[in-house]
């Protein structure tokens, strides 16, 4: 008998993601990075596929930052997540280093990332996150806390736990088809990706 029957669901497919963490002082050993540990749970929590992680902790260098990005988009990983370096500060380089190496610019997933965060920060307005495609893979810069790591890709709710503005990652798995990458399943109960109904 064939184990396979046709009613059960296909096994969600092997993703290799690349999660960055852009800081100065963390990547010299000043203090611990928090940042790849927060994509990492994140994301473990919010998808069903099996997950390959490329982590790199690197400094706040335009160069090294833009390097990195190629390095992952070149090594397979569909996506790429960035954290820190986003903001108005002179070393924050981040947005700068992600255009450089871009084909295609997301401008909807920096906007809707502001639109979020300001619902807890008025500050929010100081960030310059940014998305692009380069490949067949999706960077996107997050911000720099993991709290707000977690806001922004999960969205908000309202008080009974109903979703009330969506997250940057509701986008995403659909994003990654269109641009003909792995199949991503999201875990609803984190985070519920939207594809159009065929």
């Amino acid at each position: 008998m064939n184990p396979t029957s046709p009613t059960s669901p296909p096994a969600a497919a092997p993703v290799r993601i690349g999660i960055v963490s852009i800081s100065d002082r963390a990547s010299s050993g000043v203090y611990e990075d928090k940042g790849l540990p927060a994509l990492q749970d994140w994301l473990t929590r919010a998808l069903k596929n099996p997950i390959t992680f490329e982590p790199r902790l690197i400094p706040d260098e335009q160069a090294t930052i833009s390097a990195t990005l190629i390095e992952l988009v070149d090594a397979g990983c569909a996506l790429v997540l960035t954290t820190g370096g986003t903001g108005p500060a002179k070393r924050d380089v981040t947005p700068e280093a992600t255009l450089a190496v871009a084909h295609k610019e997301m401008p909807g997933f920096g906007e809707q990332m502001r639109q979020i965060s300001l619902a807890f920060v008025p500050t929010a307005i100081l960030s310059r996150q940014v998305a692009v495609i380069r490949d067949q893979s999706l960077i996107i810069n997050l911000p720099g806390q993991p709290k707000a790591i977690a806001e922004t890709l999960e969205g908000l709710k309202n008080a009974d736990g109903s979703q009330k503005v969506n997250g940057i990652f509701t986008a995403v798995p659909y994003c990654i088809d269109l641009i003909e990458g792995p199949y991503l399943e999201t875990n609803d109960a984190v985070c519920k990706a939207w594809r159009p109904k065929r």
